[in-house]
């Protein structure tokens, strides 16, 4: 059985569609950005997407599965202006307010995907395509009958992994104990990944500070990040 037939078997959606308003700003960005910078799950064709054709050049591709309001990515955008960066998210306003991010500092390395990651890692990348993934605060799940739904799961992350170019990285970041525990014991249990660090990885400067961390600070709760590194010989 393939690792993303096991993704599904174990009931794992890493996004829900839901209909959220957007703003005036949101709405005019998309009808004049969403059909160069934006694709939708279900209208992309079948098999692999050509990334470099999609960002009009060869170039390191990290995605970024939940972006958001999107003010991170295109920090991270700016920063790093050498690197493709494709957001995938499911809420239309967080992808309209990133349009507005890409409009403002005029960024031409950021590509927008409304849909579910885990379909597109499966279907639309090849292995060995990416140079990271980042997964930011992703929905913790809190109940314990829920934590089936959680998104970093064994399965999904082996097929991470198998999209990750040798000595690409995933790079996971919770507020949430028992969820961090857990991340720690499938990266660590995943044999094509090794931790670049011994357990949790000291917070990197470069990675902004979003609402959800400010929130767990407010809160009390510590955040861990986690960064993990496709082996070479994998």
């Amino acid at each position: 059985m393939g690792a993303t037939d096991q993704v599904r078997q174990a009931g794992v959606f890493s996004t829900v569609r839901r209909s959220v308003r957007m703003t005036a700003g949101q709405k005019r960005v998309w009808q004049s950005h969403w059909s160069e910078l934006g694709r939708t799950q279900e209208d992309l064709p079948p098999g692999v997407l050509d990334l470099a054709d999609w960002f009009r050049r060869d170039a390191p591709t990290v995605l970024e599965i939940g972006s958001g309001m999107g003010e991170a990515t295109a920090q991270l955008a700016v920063a790093a202006p050498e690197v493709n960066h494709l957001a995938a998210e499911v809420y239309p306003a967080g992808l309209g307010q990133l349009m507005l991010w890409v409009e403002k500092y005029d960024l031409e390395n950021v590509r927008l995907l409304q849909g579910d990651a885990l379909d597109f890692l499966r279907d639309h990348v090849a292995p060995g395509a990416l140079a990271g993934v980042r997964i930011y605060f992703p929905d913790p799940w809190p109940k314990k009958r829920h934590h089936k739904r959680r998104l970093v799961t064994a399965p999904f992350v082996a097929l991470v992994a198998s999209r990750l170019q040798p000595g690409g990285t995933l790079h996971l970041a919770t507020d949430w104990a028992d969820y961090a525990d857990r991340m720690l014991a499938i990266g660590t249990a995943e044999p094509s990944l090794r931790n670049s660090y011994d357990g949790w990885a000291p917070r990197p400067e470069w990675r902004p500070v979003t609402k959800f961390e400010s929130r767990a600070q407010a809160e009390g709760r510590d955040v861990r990040d986690l960064l993990f590194t496709k082996r070479t010989d994998s």
